[in-house]
């Protein structure tokens, strides 16, 4: 399966208040997204389909992630 191609600006969380252990998101031009880590950006990027990236969103506003 080829890579899609990251078509925006990686954006990091509001959120992180300044932190450097966090992620950052981009869209893909098939409507995902990469993610990858905001201190190494040499590692591997996270690319996820627009359906798993709606499905996690989804999880989110859900509460199925709060601990």
């Amino acid at each position: 399966m080829d890579t899609p191609e990251v078509v925006g600006t990686f954006v990091k969380s509001s959120y992180s208040a300044g932190q450097q252990n966090c992620v950052s998101v981009a869209p893909t031009a098939d409507g995902g997204r990469a993610v990858r880590h905001t201190k190494d950006v040499e590692q591997a990027t996270q690319v996820y389909t627009r359906d798993e990236w709606a499905a996690f969103i989804a999880g989110v506003k859900a509460g199925e992630f709060d601990v």
